[in-house]
């Protein structure tokens, strides 16, 4: 089997750590990019390398990973990244309260290191045999949802308009491009833990990790003949939509 190479952002905790330890196969390459490095990682391991990386700086972050990975052959591009308000998702939410500081931090973060990185890194996609984008959204990026979160529900529909328009822009270098539309996760719980555990302490209102590596694993198994543009994945218990 060939290595494959994968560029994952956010990998310091949570998905992006579930992303980094169980998609990749031992001998693929691994690219894991977040703010502090994670203590997970093994140093001595030749084939992930953590890359530092403050997204908040776009243009900064994005030049200093193009000059570290070069000409870096990409299979899979995976930006798990989305930060979100101070106050976001509590009772004491009030758009009123998030500072202009706060607000274009989240969207220096959340969109426009995506499509600096995107655009950065498109060169070394082509050089797969079927590469694919796939970026990590939200609920909060689909009609009609009942979230008060402005700032980051506007990130989160801007993922879905990059993802739409990107698919026009590589579909002659069948390019895969997708978006994983996620509810609330079990992220506290990781993958080591049983599904039915998850779900018991959960009460069934969290998704388990495995389910949404299940997902990726489906967009990474797929030709270069299809495209999945997007999955929505919502708890069967969440009523946010």
């Amino acid at each position: 089997m060939n290595a494959k190479t994968y560029l994952i952002f956010g990998v310091s905790k949570g998905l992006g750590k579930a992303i980094t330890q169980y998609i990749p196969n031992e001998q693929d390459i691994v690219y894991g990019i977040s703010r502090t490095r994670p203590n997970y990682l093994d140093k001595n391991d030749q084939n992930k390398h953590w890359i530092a990386g403050d997204l908040s700086h776009p243009s900064q972050a994005t030049n200093d990973l193009k000059e570290t990975i070069g000409q870096q052959k990409i299979d899979y591009l995976i930006y798990n990244v989305g930060i979100w308000e101070h106050n976001a998702f509590s009772d004491t939410y009030s758009f009123h309260d998030n500072t202009q500081e706060e607000i274009i931090n989240m969207i220096n973060t959340n969109i426009s290191s995506c499509i600096l990185m995107i655009q950065a890194f498109i060169e070394n996609l082509k050089l797969s045999e079927s590469a694919k984008i796939i970026l990590i959204g939200s609920t909060w990026g689909l009609d009609n949802h009942n979230g008060k979160e402005v700032t980051f529900s506007a990130t989160k529909f801007a993922l879905r308009g990059i993802i739409h328009s990107l698919r026009e822009n590589l579909r002659e270098h069948l390019i895969g491009v997708s978006i994983l539309n996620l509810g609330y996760l079990a992220t506290e719980y990781g993958c080591a833990e049983p599904i039915e555990t998850i779900i018991e302490q959960s009460n069934g209102e969290l998704i388990p990790l495995q389910d949404v590596l299940q997902a990726i694993r489906f967009i990474i198994s797929t030709s270069k003949a299809s495209c999945v543009k997007e999955i929505n994945m919502p708890a069967m218990k969440d009523i946010n939509m």
